[in-house]
């Protein structure tokens, strides 16, 4: 068992050099298997999963360019940010589960989750899910827009969580990323909704 592995499993945190790009030392810091770190990772990367699923649903039941094009730079952004936060709990050599319920790396191990299949605040159920799916035209922009805006907000929340109590750098500056692009998108979505007649 390796110095690294042997560490997490005390539930500890360890500090080991590796090349960077330019050949030279650079020291990584491992986080522990229940950190903060680790948990965002898991988290969003499970809640991005759904962003991703919702983005490709709307795409394929409209043929209004302004949302095709929203939901695909959805897609594309968060599922190369899911890739980001898998390979780094490869890194780390965490698993990519917890017995801990989500959340709970923000001290929200008590809240409400899994209705219906929403595992974390702001996901959709599975039945708004299945109801994106039986959509068409400007009703399913409208049903994608509202259910992407509580996405969206969910993952503003669980970001500012991980700038607040994430210790690896990297991870900080992609959930600062995280709430700046989103909030932008949620105004860019208010206001889809708006030319539609319609109300978040």
């Amino acid at each position: 068992m390796s110095a690294a592995a042997a560490a997490l499993l005390a539930g500890g945190a360890v500090t080991y050099a590796v090349a960077d790009g330019d050949g030279g030392p650079k020291d990584l810091r491992v986080p522990a298997a229940e950190s903060a770190d680790a948990g965002f990772a898991r988290d969003m990367a499970v809640h991005h999963q759904q962003a991703v699923e919702m983005a490709y649903l709307v795409r394929d039941r409209t043929k209004d360019e302004e949302v095709r094009r929203l939901a695909y730079d959805i897609a594309q952004t968060q599922a190369n940010q899911r890739g980001m936060l898998l390979g780094w709990l490869d890194l780390w050599e965490l698993p990519k589960v917890s017995a801990k319920p989500p959340m709970a790396w923000m001290g929200m191990a008590d809240a409400p989750v899994g209705e219906d299949g929403a595992l974390m605040p702001g996901m959709a159920t599975d039945t708004q899910l299945e109801r994106l799916r039986s959509a068409s035209g400007q009703r399913a922009e409208v049903m994608f827009l509202r259910l992407m805006i509580a996405h969206h907000k969910g993952g503003v929340h669980m970001a500012e969580g991980c700038v607040r109590r994430c210790e690896v750098g990297a991870e900080r500056r992609l959930a600062r990323g995280m709430v700046a692009s989103q909030r932008s998108e949620i105004d860019l979505m208010t206001g889809m909704l708006t030319e539609r007649g319609a109300k978040p």
